[in-house]
């Protein structure tokens, strides 16, 4: 038993600009409740994706990483293997250290899901996803899951997905966007996405991956037009512990 309470555990989250992020905070404080002194969380803040090899390479206790925002597709190549949910997402928060494979999983997905769900009413048929990155990515696939149609919102819209521009003659029929940007994150709280907020009605729910601020310009103008508002907070939560619970296999292994 004193073996192994010597033996080191590290987890950590890849991105870039992260100083700020909530896993970390979250984590420590898990670690901390749960007596396990053991284990670690840092952050790795990347310039580049390619600076990855060079941790997982250098680092052989490292036993489960997060992945956020630019780098939930750009880690993909460097993976082993993904999961099923993963490889149909086509993003990646959530990597399994086992056996000298490198797993991706996605636990946005789940914790999305599981944080918009009870704030949906019947009338929430189809969405708009504002953002085509990663978290975007596993939005669109929750909204599969729960069969309501969504259209995807960019400012260089492929085919098939629409442009901000495009949102006047849409806000009414569509009545759950999410915001998948970063626009509105700490410290730029007054950013927003460009959309016709005068058009937004009480049948609305703006749902914002955005955690800090709480309510970030996006959610306090939906706010104001009678919208039901949610932010990020839970969804953050929920894939925590999700990846929590795919790495203990790993880490107690």
């Amino acid at each position: 038993m004193a073996e192994k309470e010597k033996k080191h555990y590290r987890f950590g989250l890849v991105g870039k600009d992260i100083e700020y992020s909530f896993s970390r905070g979250y984590f420590s404080e898990k670690f901390k409740n749960l007596e396990l002194s053991n284990h670690s969380y840092e952050n790795f803040d990347l310039s580049e994706i390619s600076e990855i090899s060079k941790i997982i390479h250098e680092n052989n206790n490292l036993y489960g990483l997060n992945v956020t925002i630019p780098y939930k597709e750009d880690i993909i190549p460097f993976l082993t293997k993904l999961n099923t949910e993963a490889k149909k997402i086509g993003a990646v928060n959530t990597i399994k250290f086992q056996d000298n494979e490198l797993i991706g999983f996605n636990t946005d997905a789940y914790g999305f899901q599981k944080s918009i769900e009870p704030h949906l009413k019947n009338h929430h048929k189809k969405a708009l996803i504002l953002g085509s990155g990663g978290a975007s990515k596993a939005v669109s696939y929750v909204f599969t899951q729960l069969d309501i149609a969504y259209k995807i919102v960019s400012r260089k819209p492929k085919k098939g997905q629409l442009t901000y521009e495009d949102l006047n003659k849409v806000l009414k029929e569509y009545q759950i966007i999410v915001n998948c940007t970063p626009l509105g994150t700490h410290p730029e709280i007054d950013r927003k996405p460009q959309i016709p907020y005068h058009l937004l009605t009480p049948n609305h729910l703006l749902f914002d991956l955005i955690y800090n601020p709480a309510k970030t310009a996006f959610l306090l103008e939906g706010e104001s037009q009678g919208a039901s508002i949610c932010n990020g907070n839970q969804m953050l939560q929920f894939q925590a512990e999700k990846s929590w619970e795919i790495w203990t296999n790993t880490a107690s292994s």
